[in-house]
């Protein structure tokens, strides 16, 4: 691999069809998982290595799409069996989901082993996969500028000593307000914070959905508002791709330091937007970084204070 190709962003995490019913429609066999909507939103921004496993009945729609993204696929393994699925069903407020399915299927033994050339990685992302397999990447890789772990409930209520000890791996945690909570043991955010960064990392990013998110440090907190929108089609994977788009916005720029994280806080949110506009990954395989640089503009004059 060429120096000017080398992977600057590894993804981790899960790859998934999804079956999807809002109020309004219902939709097989789209593509999802963690890993899908994170290296699509990040692809805009970096050269994005994905992590992950598929079965051998993974449709070849699918892998064009990635190959549409420009995605490196070295990490992804093909593996005999079934491709993980997930089906989910929206309440009208579009905000409210419930599971239908859940079939891991190949992803049940999935170890992610990282090829060479992203052993050298500059940034890593860790989806949601469990503790044990998130250590297991970080034994793997070099020295890495900036590392990322994302986690969920079922991690904190089933491994919550092994989730503390690889938070005190990376830099930079997130997780959505009820996570913040349960991890934690705190109620307000505030609170929930200053204990989340006493298990290590430098920063912790708490994800609050249409409402934005929020970063903490020891010094003080940053506000990052959703950027605004009519009609959303389908918010599965948005905080996935709040989180590509972050990381890859971050990569782009090379520079670490809390100014660098709140552009792309500003870009993860603005990329997430388009991606709720239509199922799966639709809308993000029409997007053009033209597009994402006229959102952003229009969302930095929507929060000037003057």
């Amino acid at each position: 691999m060429k120096d000017k190709d080398a992977i600057q962003l590894v993804v981790v995490g899960s790859t998934a069809i999804d079956n999807i019913e809002t109020p309004w429609a219902k939709r097989k066999n789209l593509l999802g998982g963690s890993a899908s909507y994170a290296c699509a939103a990040a692809s805009f921004f970096t050269t994005v290595g994905m992590v992950g496993v598929v079965g051998e009945d993974f449709p070849k729609e699918h892998m064009e799409l990635y190959r549409h993204f420009g995605i490196d696929l070295e990490g992804l393994q093909i593996k005999p069996g079934r491709t993980f699925r997930w089906a989910g069903a929206y309440e009208e407020n579009m905000d409210q989901r419930r599971t239908i399915l859940t079939e891991l299927n190949v992803f049940a033994t999935f170890r992610p082993d990282l090829p060479e050339p992203y052993r050298a990685a500059p940034f890593l992302f860790l989806g949601n996969i469990s503790p044990a397999l998130q250590a297991h990447v970080l034994d793997q890789v070099q020295t890495p500028k900036f590392i990322v772990l994302d986690t969920m409930d079922l991690w904190i209520t089933t491994e919550v000593e092994a989730l503390r000890k690889v938070i005190g791996r990376v830099h930079l945690l997130t997780l959505n307000e009820s996570e913040a909570r349960h991890l934690s043991g705190k109620h307000s955010l505030i609170k929930a914070s200053k204990r989340l960064l006493e298990l290590g990392p430098k920063y912790v990013l708490i994800k609050k959905g249409e409402h934005g998110s929020v970063l903490f440090t020891r010094e003080g907190m940053f506000l990052m508002p959703a950027y605004p929108l009519e009609d959303v089609q389908d918010p599965t994977g948005a905080g996935d791709a709040f989180a590509g788009g972050f990381m890859g916005a971050l990569a782009a720029g090379g520079y670490v330091g809390e100014d660098a994280i709140r552009r792309a806080m500003l870009y993860g949110s603005i990329v997430a937007s388009f991606g709720v506009e239509a199922f799966s990954l639709e809308r993000l395989g029409m997007l053009s970084r033209e597009e994402i640089e006229a959102r952003a503009s229009l969302f930095r004059n929507m929060c000037q204070v003057r």
